[in-house]
């Protein structure tokens, strides 16, 4: 990767830094110019110790020699100081920005993803940006300045020095910069394997119940050992790339010295130079050792991140699939929903769509997951969705939730085409209800306000009553303050569907889907729950998917799918009074069986 790739994207995140930038530019060039100055000091002290000069002199130059290394130290680590704070307030920007680009883009990237590889990808690979970062412009930057500041006291001493030591540098620098090339490749894979590891532990840790009580345990352990069998021989290989810098640099630092003693000892010897600018040339030789090893050291650095820096730009560079240019407006009123030739799935293939526009949908992949659905369902009225597991219900709810795009057919909300609506309109105006609630390791207030401030204190407490959670609340010590674990931790799976229902209510959406939201509840929570939806679909468009007849019963049209196709549609009633009807069969041997 070009290096001016990675300097735009540095400039990027330091521009809101101006201030600590030119702080950080002032502590670090005086630091560099008191390094470039003490040495003459050295010079003088020696040249006059050899002619026989003062013990004042002598002792005016050692003390002003101590307080200028003492100041130099003190500006060093300033600059440090004002170094890490640009790295670490630039690179949390970043973590910000990643964050908010994984979380616009649409589900089929987080499904293709597990959620430890995106966490290395948003942490550790800005992290190990931050580690450069922070010694960039410090070591990188300073010790250039220094490099170029020594070279010129060189040539002002003698050019003959100056000449040979700048040759020196320059080739030095371009065989560093030239090997460094050579890991790059296996940082990036380093860290991909990284990745795939912090994925594959967040999966085990977070299924650990499932994974013991089916005796899986050596299963997991295989997967683990095969993974960091894999992970050593790459990072064996980055390491060895990077060991190649370092011996380089060592043979180089030899030459150094033998080139500095080799020209000093040749001038002394022709009386053009003092035995202190002899001293003085060999001083600032080993100078040159410590920008060029610095420089080195970043190098190495720069490798793996390089690496990172290519991995997030290559997140940056994925692009949503789903289209954000709407922007009409959804009513506050019931919506109706109208499907027209809808066709998607989850793969995308290009052949199956082609498939589709050339047949005119006359044959059909297996893969779709859902295939020419076509419905009206008028605002304020409620669905009935039914269908054996797989057969394209939960596929039709993420549509309507813009998680995904269709491949082909149209969505309409209230008349809306749903890609000319606002995203935040379409997530605003539905509210979806699942049987597996997501709580966060936060307060209940922000467990039901996902952490919006402008909800008051007085309408949560409100629908808490309405939904009977008042009493549950009124017996927490802290009440809307108290702290919820994640994964629904502490409570019972009644409070917490609950919860989601709240969460339902203080949104008051237009158009609500209900998937299967009280199946895994006891008979009296579940009684409370049936309460709950009733007045959740009270004047509002509702999609019910279920199983069982209870839930089903509100329904004023039933849609029946299988194979992603929509095999039966009706008013319920008649469905139900026609005993020829598909609907009718189900009622007859109860939908659960009929439907597992």
């Amino acid at each position: 990767m070009p290096l001016k790739q990675y300097w735009n994207l540095l400039v990027d995140y330091l521009k809101p830094q101006r201030d600590n930038v030119i702080w950080l530019a002032i502590a670090l060039l005086s630091s560099i110019g008191l390094q470039i100055l003490n040495p003459q000091i050295l010079r003088y002290f020696i040249d006059t110790a050899v002619a026989g000069g003062s013990q004042q002199s002598l002792f005016v130059a050692a003390l002003l020699f101590t307080i200028l290394a003492l100041l130099s130290q003190v500006l060093s680590v300033a600059a440090t100081y004002f170094g890490e704070t640009i790295a670490w307030r630039a690179t949390n920007a970043l973590r910000v920005d990643l964050a908010a680009h994984c979380l616009n883009l649409d589900l089929s990237f987080h499904k293709s993803r597990t959620p430890g590889e995106l966490i290395e990808r948003i942490d550790g690979d800005v992290t190990a940006l931050a580690q450069f970062f922070s010694q960039m412009a410090v070591y990188v930057l300073g010790n250039l300045l220094l490099l170029i500041g020594i070279l010129i006291a060189l040539f002002w001493e003698d050019w003959r020095a100056g000449f040979g030591l700048t040759l020196y540098s320059i080739t030095s620098l371009l065989i560093l910069v030239r090997l460094r090339l050579y890991s790059i490749p296996y940082w990036a894979a380093y860290r991909q394997v990284g990745a795939e590891f912090f994925g594959f532990l967040g999966e085990q840790l977070s299924g650990t119940e499932d994974i013991r009580a089916n005796g899986a345990v050596s299963y997991a352990m295989h997967r683990f050992y095969k993974i960091v069998q894999r992970w050593l021989p790459i990072f064996h290989k980055a390491r060895l790339t990077a060991t190649v810098l370092w011996g380089s640099s060592v043979g180089l630092f030899a030459l150094g010295n033998a080139i500095a003693l080799a020209v000093g000892a040749y001038l002394w010897s022709q009386g053009a130079l003092s035995i202190g600018t002899v001293y003085l040339i060999f001083y600032y030789t080993n100078l040159l050792r410590q920008p060029i090893e610095q420089i080195r050291t970043q190098l190495e650095e720069l490798q793996q991140a390089e690496a990172s820096i290519y991995r997030i730009r290559e997140l940056f560079q994925i692009q949503s699939k789903l289209t954000i240019s709407g922007n009409q407006l959804l009513s506050a009123n019931a919506l109706s929903v109208d499907f027209q030739q809808v066709w998607f799935s989850y793969e995308s293939p290009v052949k199956q769509i082609r498939e589709v526009r050339e047949k005119d949908c006359i044959q059909t992949p297996e893969e779709w997951a859902l295939r020419d659905i076509s419905f009206y369902l008028p605002p304020g009225q409620v669905l009935g969705l039914l269908g054996r597991t797989g057969s394209g219900k939960t596929t039709l709810s993420r549509l309507l939730l813009r998680l995904y795009e269709p491949q082909k057919g149209s969505i309409y909300l209230g008349g809306v085409p749903i890609q000319e609506a606002r995203l935040t309109e379409v997530t605003q105006r539905l509210g979806l209800v699942t049987q597996d609630v997501q709580l966060f390791q936060a307060t209940i207030r922000d467990n039901l306000t996902f952490f919006n401030r402008n909800l008051q204190d007085e309408k949560l407490l409100q629908v808490l009553e309405e939904l009977g959670l008042s009493g549950w609340l009124k017996s927490l010590p802290q009440g809307l303050d108290t702290q919820l674990e994640a994964d629904s931790k502490g409570l019972s799976a009644g409070e917490a569907q609950l919860l989601a229902m709240s969460r339902i209510f203080l949104k008051n959406p237009s158009l609500v889907i209900l998937d299967e939201a009280s199946s895994r509840l006891d008979p009296i929570t579940e009684k409370r729950t049936e309460r709950a939806i009733d007045k959740l679909l009270k004047k509002r468009t509702g999609i019910i998917i279920a199983h069982r007849l209870q839930t089903i019963q509100r329904a004023d049209k039933i849609a029946i799918l299988e194979d992603g196709k929509i095999i039966e549609w009706g008013d319920r009633q008649q469905l139900a009074s026609n005993p020829y009807s598909r609907f009718a069969q189900l009622l007859k041997t109860g939908l659960t069986e009929a439907l597992a």
